[in-house]
């Protein structure tokens, strides 16, 4: 993997992580300060984790300037095994089955904005 790929892979795993820990801190407020419940929240957070995926794969798109469909897979697939080992070794858990299918949504997201990233950054570059 070259360096630019390298970068730009960080670069997506640290606006994923950052979005999602935002993302997160408003959640709590609002179960924490409001009448909303842990139900209402299940496809919202849902959501929440598909537009932060597919921002961090665009970003790494954007950083990475090739093969956005690579570029946004390992940022999916990194963040679903930082997931995993998160819950496997901090809970003794491992992915439910639909635990799996969210995650597989979760790369799927990723590797459209990587793709999207990447077509972004080559039309601005024809202009």
């Amino acid at each position: 993997m070259q360096k630019q790929q390298f970068t730009a892979l960080m670069y997506g795993w640290i606006i994923i992580l950052g979005l999602i820990l935002l993302t997160s801190i408003i959640l709590a407020f609002l179960l924490r300060f409001t009448t909303m419940e842990e139900t209402t929240l299940s496809w919202l957070t849902l959501a929440i984790g598909l537009i932060c995926l597919f921002i961090g794969g665009l970003v790494a798109g954007v950083k990475s300037k090739q093969k956005g469909w690579i570029i946004g897979s390992m940022t999916g697939i990194g963040f679903t095994f930082f997931t995993f080992l998160v819950q496997y070794l901090g809970y003794q858990q491992a992915f439910s089955i639909e635990q799996s299918l969210h995650h597989i949504g979760f790369i799927l997201a990723a590797i459209i904005g990587g793709v999207i990233g990447v077509n972004f950054v080559a039309t601005e570059n024809n202009n």
